[in-house]
């Protein structure tokens, strides 16, 4: 008699993370993946583009979380879409596939149609970063905080850590500081009770 085993569950996770030069997108994309390698013990893989005027061009970055060995390390269809900008909003944000997570800066993202797909949040990141830390600069670990709240991809405490490691030692205090911050007000603001 054949022993038949279950089959298992491979976990991936694809999240894009877009805006324009300037905004921390990449380093966003470069801690989270960084948490997940490091500190959570996941594969992971980052890539990244931007325009070639960098600051106020676009930019990208894409992290593929798994549990097991990544064989293509481009995101196919976002899990989860970070939108830190209209004009990127409007390239990636309005074909979210069902079912994901779509998270948008809502001082920056002011036009969304209807017809936008998947679970939207929401968050005041450069509100609350040129309010509570006086720079704009932190609204990337603002929004990458309440990503960590809802989502769940990785620890806050990891994201803390791999902010340590992989930021600007001069700006790494203020970033932990914007993480908890983006956390603690996602947990009071958009979580659901069940």
């Amino acid at each position: 008699m054949r022993n038949y085993s279950r089959p298992r569950i491979v976990t991936r996770t694809e999240i894009r993370i877009v805006g324009f030069g300037g905004q921390g997108v990449i380093l966003a994309g470069i801690v989270l993946g960084h948490a997940a390698a490091v500190h959570e013990g996941k594969k992971a893989v980052q890539t990244q583009s931007y325009g070639a005027e960098t600051r106020g061009g676009s930019a990208r970055s894409e992290v593929i979380i798994s549990d097991e060995k990544i064989d293509y390390p481009k995101v196919i269809s976002a899990d989860v879409t970070i939108t830190m900008s209209q004009e990127s909003f409007d390239k990636y944000g309005v074909d979210t596939k069902p079912g994901s997570a779509l998270f948008v800066d809502a001082d920056l993202v002011t036009s969304i149609p209807a017809s936008a797909g998947g679970e939207m949040y929401r968050v005041p990141a450069t509100k609350l970063a040129a309010d509570e830390f006086k720079k704009t600069l932190v609204a990337n670990m603002v929004m990458l905080g309440a990503v960590a709240a809802l989502t769940k991809i990785v620890r806050l405490e990891s994201l803390k850590s791999s902010v340590g490691e992989v930021a600007p030692k001069a700006s790494a205090d203020l970033n932990v500081r914007a993480l908890e911050r983006g956390f603690g007000w996602a947990e009071a603001n958009l979580m659901r009770s069940s």
